[in-house]
């Protein structure tokens, strides 16, 4: 199966009214604005668009909604966090009927599966449904590595096409190029070694930052894809104490905080996430602030699109 998944794919988040309903319109509205700051795909219902938070319905209408709003412009993907492998497969095919362009699958969620029922799990929704589809290995936050051995049994299976390597060890991007060859499409899943990922031949980078500074991360990755790894280190450096806060356990939060703080959304999300306490906003504003007192003008690169 050939596809063309490559660039800065953001993990969106899911827009709420106050009453914490979804708020379909401004998660539209936000989906345009990245597409049109320059993102080469879209990730809707990952970990950062609170997948688990929501009710099955919504999850289906959240992707109807980014289907219609993105119109084809660029690639978009459905995360897969379901809690049993027949539920995976039961959205994965709903998600086909609605005409996306891919899935992001996600291990079995709250049970903690060893490699083996992970694999089995990966097979049986490739088996269910022509889409293609990305493995999300996160073993820090889900508690299983699919090791290069693992992506050899997973290989067999033609529709799984890509990986977001999110080991947190850049080793395992040159163990997959040297073993698979081109074989995987492979995505950067972690925000503060991106870059390096990218030096090391990922084609992507899936980031929860993108949010809100879309500009500089794509910048990030065109230099990076000419080679221009000194000018893109510049930025790199600018952007890596916001990039941190992807790699804690409320990612999600400082997200949306930092989303909220740029005017780029709502701060709020669905328990058990609460909104952060005071102090950790305020470390999170003093990363913004610093962020936009030395905001780098990125027209000095001479970017094309």
């Amino acid at each position: 199966m050939s596809i063309n998944w490559k660039g800065v794919y953001p993990a969106v988040t899911t827009q709420f009214n106050d009453d914490f309903s979804i708020n379909y319109e401004t998660t539209q509205q936000m989906l345009d604005n990245l597409i049109k700051e320059g993102v080469h795909g879209i990730i809707v219902n990952g970990t950062v668009g609170e997948n688990c938070s929501l009710r099955h319905d919504e999850k289906r209408k959240v992707m109807a909604a980014a289907k219609e709003v993105v119109a084809g412009r660029v690639p978009v993907l459905s995360g897969v966090a379901e809690t049993t492998t027949q539920f995976a497969i039961e959205y994965s095919q709903d998600t086909e009927k609605l005409g996306i362009d891919g899935l992001m699958v996600l291990p079995g969620m709250v049970y903690r599966s060893t490699e083996r029922e992970a694999i089995h799990h990966y097979q049986q929704v490739a088996r269910n449904t022509a889409l293609p589809i990305m493995v999300y290995n996160n073993p820090v936050t889900y508690g299983v590595d699919v090791s290069i051995e693992g992506m050899k049994t997973l290989s067999e299976e033609q529709n799984i096409v890509a990986v977001k390597e999110a080991t947190e060890d850049t080793r395992r991007i040159s163990e997959l190029f040297s073993e698979f060859g081109d074989r995987y499409t492979v995505f950067g899943g972690v925000d503060d070694i991106a870059l390096e990922s990218l030096m090391l031949g990922a084609t992507g980078w899936i980031s929860g930052l993108t949010n809100v500074f879309p500009r500089e991360s794509v910048a990030i990755y065109k230099l990076a894809e000419q080679g221009r790894y000194q000018e893109a280190v510049e930025i790199w450096r600018w952007f890596l104490p916001l990039l941190r806060l992807d790699t804690i356990p409320t990612l999600v939060q400082c997200i949306k905080y930092s989303e909220f703080l740029a005017g780029r959304g709502s701060e709020l999300t669905r328990a058990p996430r609460l909104s952060l306490p005071e102090d950790e906003k305020q470390y999170v504003k003093s990363l913004f602030d610093t962020a936009m007192a030395n905001r780098i003008d990125l027209a000095k690169f001479n970017l094309t699109e």
